[in-house]
C-alpha cells in the first residue's frame, strides 16, 4: 500500500550500495608472433572472450601489445606494431590491482589507484559547499553508505544534458545527494520527480533541495515505487533507477513504459558488489540485480551498455514505443 504519500517538492528512496569485483582476462593472440610479443601479450586466464566458462578470473591480466590481435587476421605485416618495428610494444600497466578472490569485504570493483581517483574527483567532479554538505550530513547521520560517489553524480549530470532532459524520474531519494546531481541539470521550467519510501530519508532530501535552491524544480513523493509508479503519466527524458533490488525486473518494465523514446534508462549498482557473478548468492537482491541486467541486456525496446564505474552503471536508451 502507498504509505502516506504527500506530493510536494522534493522526495527519495534507497536499499543499497557497493561494488563489485575483478573483471576476467584471457589470453591475447599468440600466432604468428615472435616469443616476445607472445609474453608481452599473454593475458592471465584460459578461454575465450569475455568470462564465460574457464576458471576464476585472477584480476585484471596485462593487455596484449596491439600488433598482437591483428597479427591474428593480418599475420604481423602492415598494421601491426611488432612488424613495423620489428619489436614488440611494452605492456601497459593495469591500473586496477590483481586479485585472486573476492575480498572479505567487498568495495569499487573496478576502483582505479586511488591518486587517479582523486584527480578525476578533483578535476572533473569536485563538491561544492552543499553537495559536501549533504554527504557529510548522510555521514554523520550513520545513514546507509549507498549515496552515488561525485564521480558518478557528474556522469549522471552530464548524460542529462547531453540530451536535453527537461523531466527525469528517480527511483530512491535517500538524503537527496544524487538528486541536487540530477535537478541542476535540468533547465529553470525542468522537473525532477524523485520516490522515497522512508519518511526520514524523504525529510533529509527534503531539506537538501531546499539548501540547494532547487526546491521548485523537484516533486518528492513519499511512498513505495511500484505503489507510485502506476500513477505517473509518460514522457520522461530519463529515469535513474537506485532503489531496492529485489524488486528490480518490475522498475524496468515501468521505467520503460514511462521513457520516452530516446530517453535514458539508468541503474546503479550493476555489479551489486560482485555478487551478480558469485554463483553460490542467490540472495533476492542480487537475482533482482541479475534479472534487470538480461533485460536491459535483451530487451528489444532498449539499447543498453554498462560503465564500469564503481559498482556498475546501466546505460540504456529507449528505442521503440
Amino acid at each position: 500500500m502507498l504509505a502516506r504519500r504527500r506530493r510536494g517538492h522534493l522526495a527519495g528512496g534507497h536499499p543499497h550500495a557497493g561494488h563489485a569485483r575483478r573483471p576476467g582476462a584471457q589470453q591475447g593472440g599468440e600466432r604468428h608472433l615472435p616469443q616476445s610479443a607472445v609474453a608481452a601479450g599473454r593475458r592471465g586466464r584460459r578461454g575465450g572472450h569475455g568470462t564465460h566458462g574457464g576458471e576464476e578470473p585472477a584480476g585484471v591480466g596485462v593487455p596484449p601489445a596491439r600488433g598482437a590481435h591483428a597479427s591474428r587476421h593480418r599475420g604481423a605485416g602492415r598494421g601491426s606494431a611488432a612488424g613495423r618495428s620489428g619489436q614488440a610494444l611494452p605492456p601497459r600497466r593495469a591500473l586496477v590491482p590483481r586479485r585472486t578472490s573476492l575480498p572479505e569485504r567487498r568495495g569499487d570493483c573496478l576502483s582505479v589507484d586511488e591518486r587517479l581517483e582523486r584527480y578525476i574527483t578533483e578535476l572533473f567532479a569536485r563538491e561544492d559547499p552543499i553537495l559536501a554538505a549533504i554527504r557529510e550530513r548522510h555521514e554523520a547521520l550513520q545513514l546507509p553508505p549507498i549515496y552515488i560517489s561525485p564521480d558518478e553524480g557528474k556522469l549522471l549530470h552530464v548524460l542529462l544534458r547531453a540530451i536535453g532532459a527537461a523531466r527525469v524520474l528517480e527511483l530512491g531519494a535517500l538524503a537527496g545527494y544524487s538528486g541536487v546531481w540530477l535537478a541542476r541539470a535540468l533547465p529553470p521550467h525542468g522537473r525532477l520527480t524523485t520516490i522515497e519510501r522512508d519518511p526520514r530519508h524523504a525529510a533529509l532530501a527534503r531539506r537538501a533541495f531546499v539548501e540547494a535552491g532547487l526546491a521548485e524544480r523537484v516533486e518528492l513523493i513519499e511512498g513505495a515505487a511500484l505503489d507510485v509508479l502506476p500513477t505517473l503519466p509518460p514522457g520522461f527524458d530519463a529515469v535513474f533507477v537506485d532503489a531496492d533490488k529485489a524488486p528490480l525486473a518490475q522498475y524496468f518494465e515501468w521505467s520503460v513504459k514511462l521513457l520516452r523514446a530516446g530517453g535514458l534508462l539508468l541503474c546503479d549498482n550493476a555489479f551489486f558488489h560482485g555478487s551478480v557473478v558469485d554463483d553460490a548468492d542467490h540472495s533476492s537482491g542480487t537475482e533482482g540485480v541479475r534479472a534487470f541486467n538480461r533485460l536491459a541486456a535483451t530487451d528489444p525496446r532498449v539499447v543498453s551498455a554498462v560503465a564500469p564505474i564503481r559498482d556498475g552503471l546501466v546505460i540504456g536508451v529507449r528505442v521503440s514505443t
